[in-house]
């Protein structure tokens, strides 16, 4: 019985949860990250471009990743800044580039998206 407190002690402590993401601003982040998923743009992230679905999922990774260190964002332009804008690894800004347009900064896009994923509203 010695060995058994000090295991579910530990194991107890294991199972604290990570800080969520509130439900609504989770769901609008999807919903943005599925716009760029739809858009056949391209995403670049450190030289090398991207199809715009792995980019949704190295995003995605990237909003767990704040989740899991307890730094959930609380509006959708929180991640956009913490998560959507730069390369965490090499400080470089993410661009996205559709068709034939030039490449624009990845913060841009993302808000200007978000903005018509909200209808217009601030």
């Amino acid at each position: 019985m010695k060995i058994a407190f000090p295991l579910l002690l530990l194991l107890g402590l294991g199972s604290a949860q990570a800080a969520p993401t509130a439900p609504e601003v989770r769901t609008e982040i999807q919903g943005l990250l599925q716009r760029l998923q739809d858009s056949g743009c391209e995403f670049n992230r450190n030289g090398s471009w991207y199809s715009a679905a792995e980019a949704r999922g190295h995003l995605l990774k990237k909003l767990d990743y704040l989740e899991s260190h307890d730094a959930p964002p609380k509006r959708s332009e929180d991640f956009i800044q913490q998560a959507a804008s730069t390369s965490s690894m090499s400080g470089k800004p993410y661009l996205v580039r559709c068709a034939a347009a030039a490449p624009v900064q990845s913060k841009a896009w993302l808000t200007q998206e978000l903005l018509k994923l909200r209808g217009g509203k601030t």
